[in-house]
């Protein structure tokens, strides 16, 4: 799906002014800013709790591997550090 140009942006404007009008336009577009802002920070807030699992089960999974002998925790250790991309 692509990007909508400046003449789908003005069928789309015209439409809506004949559809609901010109008093109900102003009030239909604030209600659709506060849906995307909604969506925006349900989804970061998801990719969030998505990266904060993810890092919880690799640190899971290196604890086991150490506790069970198969990960030499040192070495682990400077390649985490030196794989490590700032934030």
């Amino acid at each position: 799906m692509g990007s909508l140009g400046m003449q789908e942006i003005i069928v789309i404007f015209v439409l809506a002014l004949i559809v609901f009008g010109p008093r109900k336009l102003p009030e239909i577009g604030k209600m659709l800013g506060k849906g995307l802002a909604e969506f925006k920070k349900a989804s970061d807030e998801l990719r969030q709790t998505w990266e904060e699992e993810v890092r919880l089960d690799l640190e899971k999974e290196g604890a086991k591997g150490i506790k069970d002998g198969s990960v030499d925790p040192e070495k682990d250790s400077a390649k985490d550090a030196a794989t490590k991309q700032p934030d």
